[in-house]
This record gives C-alpha cells, structure tokens and sequence, in this order.
C-alpha cells in the first residue's frame, strides 16, 4: 500500500528552484529552519537561456535534490499574445516578469499537489515584487506557503557566508555584477552601479538590442482578432513569432527601456528593460486598432487597457476583474483583423503603414479633394461650429459680469 509523505509522518515541500545562491541557500534551510524531510526543486521554463537550466541541473545533482522542469512557454507565449490586445504595459514599458510569474506559480502549484507536498516555497525577498505575484497564487491552496529569505531576513553577504560554510554547490555567492531575468518576452537589468540613478548604463549590459544604425527594414505584421498570426506572409506560432521580432527588432534597437519603476512595495528602483518583440507587436496593434475601432471603444478601452496591465503587473491575471476586462477586450477585437506595416530606425519600431477590410475610415470623406461626405454638405457644418464652445462662451462671460475684476486680473490668487 502507497503512503504519502504526510501519512508516513515526513514533510515535503516544493521549492521555485533557480540553482542561483538564493535558492541554493533555501534547500538546507528548509530542512533545518522548518522542518522539513524532503525539499524538491522545480524549475519552470518560460524562455530562459539554456544556461539558466544547465545551472539548475548541476546545483540539483550536487545537493542530490530531486529536481523537476516544466514547460510552459506555450502557455506563457499565449499570455504575452493577450496582454498585445489588451495594449498592456505598466508605467511605459511592457511587461514582461510581471506576465511570467504567475504561469510560473501555477506550474509549481500543480507539481506540488501532485507530489503530495504540504508545503511550497519561493526565495523572493521581502522587497521586491515576486513574492507577491508568487503568493497570489499559492495561497489559494492548503499548502504551507515558506519564503525563508524575508522571514529570516536574510542578506546577500549572510547567504555568501552561510553557502561557505555548509559547503554547498555556489560559486563564493557570485552571481554576476548584474541580476538578469530573462524570458521569452523580456530581459530585466537591476543591480550593481544600476542602482545610482545617475549611473549611465553600459553597453555590456545589454544581449538583445545593438546600437541602433542608419539602416532602414520594413516588415509586414498580419493580425487576426487582435492576435498576431504571420510576418511577412508566413505565419508562425507564438513561441516562433516572438523569437522572430526578438532577433529583427533587437538587430534594430528596438525595445530599450531605462526607468525608475514604483514597485508594489512603495520602493522606487531602477530598471532596465529589453523588449523588442513587445514593443513592435504593441506599437503595431496599437496602430491597427487606431483603424478599425470607433473613438468611443478607443477612449473607453484605454481605461480597460490601464486597470488589465495594473493587474498583470500585481500578478493577478486570474482576479474576476481581469475576467470582465477580458470580456470588453474580447468583443473589440472581433473587429482587429488586417495589417501593419513596421519601419525600423533609429532604436523605432514605427506603424507606417495599415489596412483591414473593418477599417472605420472612408478615403474619399477625409480627402480634401472631395466636397461631401455622404450627402453631407460643408457649409452643412457651420452650424455645429456655432454651437461648439457655446456653453464655454456662456460660462467665462457670466464669470466676468459676476466678478469683472477676474476678467482685469485673469483670475484670482
């Protein structure tokens, strides 16, 4: 007969494992500062470089961890693609972590369901944003949620010491000048002399993007419902479409961001960003969507664009709010089928170029060369002119018989 770890009297926990010092750090005091029995590693792949994984797997074998890798960068890729039609960004740049950190805790989640595991742990420390969008998720479920780094408050030199002495499977805790997240959508820069405002960043930090050129290329982005489906006539999936823009646009310049970004917290930080899939695919739907929607569905989805790219920031795709946002975006973007055409210069990724069979848009009544539009004369305006401003009209001259010293001073103090 099968007994579980909680039948047998032992404790399971699974651990997001990176193989970096944090994580490391994390397996022995799981088993030393919590209790547990049996610690598992799990990795996730959203479109990290092989090395990433490689790291991972050494780090495991060498603590003799048992050590589990997910594929979900079809289920990321996916979630990338929807934040395109919801125009998605947080603060000015696209997100890209923000995007992957819930798949990655649902990944885990799942494992750790599987496994038996009464408890799921994270190496997040308490100032950043993950261990929240991480939480969200977690807590969800029964399992112990543990983030040893913030509740024992650890510091990057304790763990440098602490790996020393336990001998465990770090390089002296040097990870590199930079912290580097990569995934399949976005890379992040932080750390080191990025933490001075005023520090100029250098060229060695960044893999995705050249120095923009002179050179000019233009492509042909094809969307479907909002979703980007081919380029240049040859469709692709997701995963494929993506890596394609990360090269094209990136060999251009594009896709650089440089912030001070308001975390969750209330602590501002500097960020560095690349992003140029994001950025092409955001700038052209954009674009497509200035044809084909009506001014009333482009201002009103504009609010729904901001609260679904606030709430993919926090982590929390799954909020019922996010669901009715989904609704409104899903219905606009029945209509978001045609193409874009992209110029790349200079570090841009410029629309220049638009056609949809949907387009709200009639050539000849925008042409200056034309005298009506649909019947409709231009003197036929000239009485909307006279009632447009009239309420303003109205206003400023009752002000100045109520207060004729306002109109002398232009106001008051």
């Amino acid at each position: 007969m099968y007994l579980s770890t909680s039948q047998r009297g032992m404790k399971k926990v699974a651990l997001a494992f990176s193989g970096g010092l944090d994580t490391t750090v994390c397996v022995p005091i799981l088993k030393e500062e919590y209790g547990y029995d049996e610690v598992i590693g799990v990795t996730v792949d959203v479109g990290q470089p092989e090395g990433e994984f490689e790291e991972a797997y050494e780090t495991a074998e060498a603590l003799g961890l048992d050590h589990y890798v997910i594929d979900a960068k079809d289920e990321f890729a996916q979630l990338c693609l929807d934040s395109v039609r919801a125009n998605a960004d947080y603060q000015g740049y696209p997100l890209g972590t923000a995007l992957a950190r819930p798949v990655i805790a649902n990944a885990i989640l799942d494992l750790a369901l599987e496994e038996d595991c009464d408890g799921i742990a994270h190496g997040c420390t308490g100032k950043g944003n993950d261990q929240l969008r991480f939480e969200a998720v977690w807590r969800a479920s029964d399992l112990e949620v543990i983030a040893p780094v913030r509740e024992m408050g650890m510091t990057r030199e304790w763990e440098i010491e602490y790996a020393a002495e336990k001998d465990l499977p770090v390089q002296g805790g040097n990870e590199g000048v930079w912290s580097i997240d990569t995934n399949l959508w976005s890379r992040s820069i932080e750390g080191g002399n990025l933490e001075d405002p005023s520090y100029v960043p250098p060229e060695e930090i960044f893999e995705w993007t050249s120095q923009p050129s002179g050179e000019t290329e233009l492509i042909e982005i094809e969307f479907e419902n909002g979703y980007p489906v081919a380029i240049d006539g040859e469709e692709m999936e997701p995963n494929e479409l993506i890596a394609f823009l990360n090269e094209k646009a990136g060999s251009h310049g594009v896709g650089r961001t440089d912030m001070m970004e308001d975390r969750m917290l209330g602590l501002k930080v500097r960020e560095n960003y690349e992003h140029p899939a994001a950025t092409t695919l955001l700038n052209a739907h954009e674009s497509l969507e200035g044809l084909v929607l009506t001014k009333e569905e482009r201002d009103f989805k504009q609010t729904v664009d901001a609260e679904w790219g606030q709430k993919a920031y926090e982590g929390l795709i799954d909020a019922p709010l996010v669901g009715a946002l989904d609704a409104f975006v899903e219905k606009t973007q029945e209509r978001v089928t045609g193409t874009v055409t992209i110029k790349f210069q200079g570090g841009m990724a410029q629309a220049v170029g638009r056609d949809s069979d949907y387009a709200v848009y009639s050539e000849s009544a925008a042409s200056f060369n034309t005298e009506t539009v649909d019947g409709i004369e231009q003197a036929d305006a000239t009485g909307v002119a006279k009632y447009h401003g009239f309420q303003s009209r109205l206003a400023n001259e009752g002000a100045k018989k109520a207060k004729p010293e306002l109109a002398a001073d232009g106001g008051s103090d």
